[in-house]
């Protein structure tokens, strides 16, 4: 207990799956934690649930990823209220099926503008915000469609490639101007959550593995729980000397052939 003692961090996307349970663990591990979503509804009831557990250590921001305005109040409220920030972890993300073949300009606009322009927001100003506290850790969730690519989801493959680039870049930086903060990317590959779950199905685009061995579907989809430990490792002081780091959790996936 007290991985992230006193330290505070904002959860973007924290209404539901990764984010939620990011939030969950990082609260009971002695963080202050701000849960930003679209969805009003489902993210107060997260923070409601953590302020019942740990008294005061949680607050609900309605947000836009992609709004400039919007991070610039995420911050500012979240300094009024807890201090400063110390972790980021931007985890807020849309999916939708799409190759280059049929994927409109504007699907691929919309998706690029949460999960790469969104991306691009959060850590320059959390990277502000981190220099005033003298460090901190910035947590980009890319995916394994960002490494290796998927057909049947261009746009999705190409934002969080961009995700991975822009960490590579971000921790570059920290490092040549000797800041105290670290940025690194998460990769996973399938995980449960709402957002895979609710996934319109479309027979003719639907990725091989769907159609293959429930015990092969057993093996690439992790549970929120596995990807919110690697996030808890990373906002915590252990991994202090890992920077730039795209992380894979992905149970092999990447090595694997059939």
């Amino acid at each position: 207990m007290g991985r992230v003692q006193d330290k505070v961090a904002i959860i973007t996307g924290g209404a539901s799956g990764v984010g939620a349970e990011d939030a969950r663990l990082l609260a009971r591990e002695g963080a202050k934690v701000v849960i930003t979503d679209l969805n009003q509804e489902l993210g107060e009831k997260v923070a409601a649930e953590i302020n019942a557990k740990h008294a005061d250590s949680a607050l609900f921001i309605k947000h836009d990823i992609a709004s400039e305005p919007d991070w610039e109040n995420v911050i500012a409220r979240t300094e009024e209220k807890f201090g400063g920030l110390d972790v980021l972890v931007n985890n807020a993300a849309i999916l939708a099926y799409g190759t280059i073949e049929d994927t409109s300009l504007e699907l691929w606009q919309k998706i690029q503008r949460i999960n790469s322009d969104g991306y691009f927001l959060g850590c320059k100003h959390g990277l502000l915000a981190m220099k005033k506290r003298g460090g901190g850790s910035i947590v980009n969730m890319s995916s394994m469609a960002g490494i290796g690519g998927m057909s049947a989801f261009a746009a999705y493959s190409a934002s969080k490639g961009a995700v991975a680039a822009l960490t590579r870049s971000v921790a570059a930086h920290c490092r040549m101007n000797l800041y105290k903060i670290r940025c690194n990317s998460i990769h996973p590959d399938g995980i449960v959550t709402p957002m895979v779950a609710n996934l319109p199905r479309d027979p003719k685009q639907q990725p091989k593995v769907r159609e293959k061995d429930p015990k092969q579907l057993q093996a690439r989809f992790c549970m929120p729980a596995d990807i919110a430990n690697l996030v808890l490792f990373l906002a915590s002081d252990e991994s202090r000397f890992i920077q730039g780091a795209e992380m894979r959790i992905d149970n092999g996936y990447l090595m694997w052939a059939d």
